[in-house]
């Protein structure tokens, strides 16, 4: 890129579970990266994703949600989310309108002591009535100098043009760090997984979600241009590898169903998609298992 007012930078979201941090950057990107669910803590790693245009681009660090972590796992998404603070040009302070103010300030990873610009982002505002909406602005505005206050919903895509264009403005002028046609820098087998995972999520009740994870055995290219993937659902307990296949093998049938739609999407064939379920128990506390399943302790 020989332009040289390109500007180009990473901005970290932040934000307590279930605001909607991987709704926005799905939206901003143009498709799923970043899986989504209803239940809090969903997003474990840090995911990229990157918007590129002709005169910026940005790269967008989806971190996991905020939150008290109660075993290994939990610590490690909190030095996710707390140690990519370090990394970027710009923090979106992501709160849940409909939460109103208290809940994301006691969860703001101290604000106050960073340098970095920070925006205040309230999503779901079409969730609350506009009264509501500048009573909780001012709040915030009283609390700390956001360097920008913008409402938005990621789910309807209102706003977001808006917000893509202050956070163009606060970008310094910089290279193209990947290609145009690049919207994430994680591989194809870390997505898969996620999609997997977020199927099992929508059809599982509030035992499950936490105490699962996919491991990919192997992705091969057939003779006839389709795709045979082969995965691994890991649960902690008997009780729930039983859940997770359902009556006659029902509830595993309909994720495989529903994630074959979104991996086909995503790699542009036919997919054979063959899922097991494998119980491993206690592996969220155990940092073999862990860095197995892409947890890798040592980068953070």
């Amino acid at each position: 890129m020989t332009n040289e007012s390109f500007k180009s930078g990473f901005v970290s979201i932040i934000g307590r579970p279930n605001v909607g941090k991987s709704t926005f950057l799905n939206r901003v990107i143009g498709q799923k990266i970043a899986i989504m669910s209803d239940k809090p803590q969903t997003t474990r790693n840090k995911v990229q994703g990157v918007l590129t245009t002709g005169t910026s681009q940005t790269i967008f660090i989806d971190t996991p949600g905020i939150h008290k972590p109660k075993h290994k796992l939990g610590d490690f998404m909190m030095k996710v989310a707390q140690n990519t603070l370090k990394e970027v040009d710009l923090i979106l302070f992501m709160i849940n309108a409909e939460e109103g103010y208290g809940k994301a300030t006691n969860s703001s990873l101290k604000l106050q002591t960073m340098s970095t610009p920070v925006f205040l982002i309230v999503n779901k505002i079409d969730k609350i009535h506009p009264d509501q909406l500048l009573l909780l602005i001012d709040e915030y505005r009283k609390r700390y100098p956001f360097k920008e206050i913008v409402p938005i919903s990621a789910l309807e895509g209102n706003n977001i043009e808006t917000l893509l264009a202050q956070i163009e403005a606060y970008l310094p002028e910089g290279p193209q760090f990947y290609p145009s046609d690049q919207v994430t820098d994680h591989p194809e087998r870390f997505i898969i997984s996620e999609l997997i995972r977020e199927k099992v999520l929508h059809l599982t009740r509030e035992e499950i979600p936490h105490s699962i994870a996919v491991a990919i055995e192997s992705i091969k290219g057939q003779d006839n241009g389709s795709v045979h993937v082969a995965a691994t659902i890991v649960v902690e307990r008997d009780s729930q590898k039983g859940i997770v296949i359902g009556k006659k093998g029902s509830l595993l049938k309909e994720v495989g169903k529903r994630a074959r739609a979104d991996i086909e999407a995503l790699l542009g064939s036919r997919v054979y998609l063959e899922l097991w379920v494998k119980v491993q128990k206690d592996w969220r506390n155990k940092m073999s298992q862990l860095r197995d399943f892409g947890f890798k302790e040592d980068e953070y």
